[in-house]
């Protein structure tokens, strides 16, 4: 029997990715290592659970791929890549004509389902949704294979100059905008902080602080969220977004599900859906 070539081989045996997973959360950790290794073809070989270990240990190994959370204490995902670039910079400066550095895929993780995660696929930056998908996990992977097959990209621009274009564009500032809330015949302009939760009724959108509620403009909670901070806001029940910082009290509910006992003045209980009650856990470490 006539032995396979190289070219036939690596088409039915893909080369394993060496991989980073860098996250604050060890579950986030655990789960993610469980699916790359039940995809197959990605080897784990570190792990990182703040930014700041996320940016020595690429300088260390060099990895094909990170799996890179976007919300973490001290150096964030955003973070992150702004102090890769400037340390590639710094390098080009020292070394000018020197070999082109090639720089991991970045697939980043999330909670949160924004127009600026969106905006990731559309422009070839992959992210995975927590809780985590296997076909999701794989779909990422296999992008990630096929643009390091693909090589370099065109052009002097780095895929980090890439990263940090679409990342601006998500995130036009740090300092999250107020918010237009309608009280009765007054227009508000509202801190985020302010906000206790928004809750959705029959095409009206509420918004409640501590010390008044009103109605958005927003036409959905969809449209809401992508004017909110998501690294605060989030989307507990299909018709609540919550303010985690104005959490009162969580409070076990029927069958280990759970309800937020938020800090208005009628401190209203919210439901969290049961797709969420894992995130729950994870911000609570409950």
């Amino acid at each position: 029997m006539t032995a396979a070539s190289p070219a036939s081989y690596n088409r039915t045996t893909p080369v394993s990715l060496s991989a980073l997973i860098i996250d604050d959360e060890q579950l986030a950790r655990e789960e993610l290592k469980y699916l790359l290794e039940t995809v197959g073809g990605v080897e784990i070989v570190a792990q990182g659970t703040n930014g700041i270990e996320a940016v020595d240990l690429i300088e260390e190994h060099h990895p094909d791929l990170v799996f890179l959370d976007v919300q973490m204490p001290g150096l964030d995902g955003f973070a992150v890549i702004q102090k890769l670039k400037e340390r590639l910079q710094t390098r080009v400066r020292a070394h000018p004509g020197g070999d082109e550095e090639t720089l991991p895929q970045i697939v980043f993780a999330t909670a949160y389902d924004q127009y600026a995660v969106r905006a990731f696929d559309v422009n070839a930056v992959d992210y995975l949704l927590k809780p985590f998908d296997k076909s999701r996990v794989e779909q990422a992977v296999e992008r990630a294979r096929g643009r390091i097959a693909g090589g370099p990209s065109n052009g002097s621009e780095t895929q980090i100059d890439a990263l940090l274009r679409l990342l601006n564009r998500a995130q036009p500032n740090h300092q999250p905008a107020k918010l237009i809330v309608q009280a009765q015949s007054r227009l508000l302009l509202v801190d985020q902080a302010e906000i206790c939760y928004a809750a959705i009724d029959e095409g009206v959108i509420r918004v409640v602080t501590q010390n008044f509620e009103g109605q958005s403009k927003c036409r959905t909670l969809e449209e809401l969220l992508e004017v909110l901070d998501p690294s605060v806001f989030w989307r507990a029940h299909r018709g609540f977004v919550v303010n985690i910082n104005q959490i009162r009290e969580v409070v076990p509910w029927f069958k280990s599900s759970y309800q937020l006992r938020m800090s208005d003045k009628k401190q209203t209980e919210i439901p969290v859906s049961r797709s969420q009650t894992r995130r729950l856990r994870e911000l609570f470490k409950l």
